[in-house]
């Protein structure tokens, strides 16, 4: 761990970036102009992506990794950079505690990345509270004036409204109780809104405005969409999105750059930081280190399918984080039975053309026998491994793997992996979902109940059925039920729902009985939450 913190222009500089780019927040973080060019034109950098195996309730370290890669590549003289995602309210008060990393390998400064942050998410959650809330007038007036000027059905509306909070109270609500509209509606968690999706996948401000103008937001009786463009929301959308349109930039405990930049899940939304954020440090860094949501079967599969081909890059190789808990988890207390869901997601990524280098996630109780059994898999499936104990021991920890990392870089040097799809991308939703549910969560089949099959037929009818399919399901299983287990196989997952989301440009299908508005735990990591009469926050990180 370096012994202060640099300061944010400092790490701005060592990214090449103009002073007239950078906007200082104080002197730990900055936003940055999404469209800097570096100095000198060099080649792009490569883009590593790390995923995971399919965690426990507590996570794996995923974050904790990536830093630490980060860190190991930048101790070994490669100019890297981290392209992350911020961390949500919900999750940081709930089961899992603070997103920025743990131990050596975190994000500075962590409890500002945890806590508003640069006020980015507060930003989504107030545009997109202002669509629901002008659709709403427009329904106040429409019940006295013979119909809102939008044409929109009452009820037909499908935005919600959301909250940067978990509170499964907001699932079901009544709006305009005992007024003119009365209906029912619902509230997401910000990190599900639509209008996070749009920010996360926007290339510029223009084309942020184009996916908000065509958001639907529910349907005419003639079965039509309406749109943010008919109720006249985008431009006031806009105003409210356009600070939070620039990439945030921090650093590392090891005073590594850090673009932390757009929140979505990766069970409930797309699962990946956004494009901007990533295409700017490929710009100005040699490596940049990025993450994909839980497991490689959703945030991996979701980076790969939804985000590469939207920001035109691919990544050269996947590190794919495995613990010694959650593998025998899998297992049922077995780690010998467990090793078998390692085998199933080295060949999901694999699936794609991809070179894999599993991240072994050391924990302080994990036994050289148990981390033996790994490695030997691995080497069994000709998958290159290495420990990371960047936990414990920061950018040293991270060293191993950042070694194993540059060697897949040298070996695909001069034959790069190519973008790969595991379906057409004229494909019929039903078919989509049926190939990944087949190729990636070893599924029989996929069944539509009834709501679903509406859903599919409304969109289709619309023109949105060849849209990418973003699986919104449970983190811990591949199949749609959460106690199956990482070893699931031959079931038939149930669609439940489809959401059309047209303004980022995929269409939202809800596997099982998932919630995009997450519940506190029993014990909410928010108990343990406390501030010192220095202003000092402790406990927003597991055991912090």
């Amino acid at each position: 761990m370096t012994k202060r913190t640099r300061p944010i222009q400092e790490v701005a500089s060592e990214l090449g970036l103009d002073a007239e780019a950078v906007t200082t927040l104080g002197p730990k973080k900055a936003k940055v102009d999404p469209h800097a060019q570096p100095a000198t034109v060099e080649a792009e950098g490569a883009l590593i992506l790390v995923s995971a195996i399919t965690p426990t309730r507590f996570g794996e370290g995923k974050t904790t990794v990536s830093i630490g890669l980060a860190d190991g590549l930048r101790r070994v003289g490669a100019r890297a950079c981290l392209a992350l995602r911020e961390p949500s309210l919900g999750p940081v008060f709930g089961m899992k505690g603070g997103g920025t990393g743990g131990g050596r390998a975190q994000l500075s400064p962590a409890d500002d990345v945890n806590l508003h942050f640069t006020g980015d998410l507060h930003a989504i959650g107030s545009a997109h509270n202002l669509l629901a809330a002008m659709i709403d007038s427009e329904l106040h007036f429409g019940a006295r004036d013979g119909g809102a000027a939008s044409g929109i059905d009452p009820e037909q509306v499908t935005w919600p409204r959301v909250l940067d909070m978990n509170d499964r109270a907001l699932r079901s609500i009544v709006l305009d109780a005992g007024g003119r509209a009365e209906r029912r509606g619902r509230f997401d968690i910000t990190a599900a809104s639509e209008v996070m999706a749009s920010l996360a996948l926007a290339g510029s401000l223009d084309d942020l405005r184009v996916r908000l103008g065509r958001t639907v937001v529910g349907w005419r009786r003639d079965g039509s969409p309406v749109t943010s463009d008919d109720v006249v929301a985008t431009e006031a959308m806009v105003a409210l999105l356009r600070e939070a349109l620039r990439p945030n930039l921090v650093q590392s405990a090891d005073g590594t750059p850090a673009l932390v930049h757009c929140g979505p899940f990766a069970n409930i939304a797309h699962g990946c930081s956004s494009v901007l954020a990533t295409r700017l440090a490929l710009r100005h860094a040699e490596v940049v280190v990025s993450e994909a949501g839980f497991g490689f079967d959703l945030g991996g599969e979701k980076f790969l399918h939804i985000k590469a081909p939207q920001a035109g890059v691919w990544p050269r190789c996947v590190v794919l984080v495995a613990t010694v808990r959650a593998l025998a988890h899998h297992g049922g207390g077995d780690l010998a039975t467990g090793l078998a869901h390692l085998d199933r997601q080295v060949a999901n990524v694999r699936a794609f053309g991809l070179p894999v280098v599993v991240a072994l996630n050391v924990f302080a109780d994990d036994s050289e026998a148990d981390l033996s059994a790994i490695e030997e898999r691995s080497r069994a499936l000709d998958a290159a491994i290495a420990r990371c104990t960047a936990f414990a021991e920061g950018g040293s920890g991270g060293v191993a793997l950042a070694a194993a990392v540059r060697e897949q870089l040298r070996v695909t040097a001069d034959d790069p992996p190519r973008p790969r799809s595991l379906y057409p991308k004229d494909a019929p939703l039903p078919e989509k979902l049926r190939s990944l549910a087949r190729t990636v969560y070893g599924a029989a089949d996929v069944r539509f109940d009834e709501r679903a099959r509406a859903d599919l037929e409304r969109i289709d009818a619309a023109g949105f059925g060849t849209l990418p399919v973003c699986v919104a399901k449970t983190n811990l299983s591949f199949s749609d039920d959460p106690k199956a287990g990482g070893l699931a196989e031959g079931f038939t997952p149930t669609v439940t729902e489809v959401r059309l989301a047209a303004g980022a440009g995929f269409v939202v299908a809800l596997m099982g009985r998932i919630f995009t508005m997450p519940g506190l735990p029993r014990e909410p990591a928010a108990r343990k939450v406390r501030v010192e009469s220095s202003g000092r926050v402790r406990g927003l990180m597991q055991g912090g």
